[in-house]
């Protein structure tokens, strides 16, 4: 995770399926290529659907872990097309 600059960050905390996801979307559409956005969710589907959304475009994890006080998923997604 080191050297990584988050361009914009989503906090989807206190959100439910397929309101994180629906947000990354959003916010990858209107973002420039090479951009790294974050994704803060307390839903834990978010872990695995996000992954699957970003594998499915053709997109890059960065990150996809727990948070240090284990209550929410930090996940990084970086826009490659």
């Amino acid at each position: 995770m080191a050297d990584v600059t988050i361009s914009k960050s989503v906090d989807a905390r206190g959100s439910f399926c397929p309101g994180p996801l629906m947000e990354l979307i959003k916010t990858v559409k209107a973002a420039e290529v090479g951009q790294v956005i974050e994704v803060l969710s307390s839903d834990q589907g978010s872990a695995k659907d996000i992954p699957e959304w970003v594998k499915k475009v053709g997109h890059d994890i960065v990150y996809n872990e727990k948070a240090q006080d284990g209550d929410y998923w930090r996940i990084a997604v970086k826009k490659v097309k």
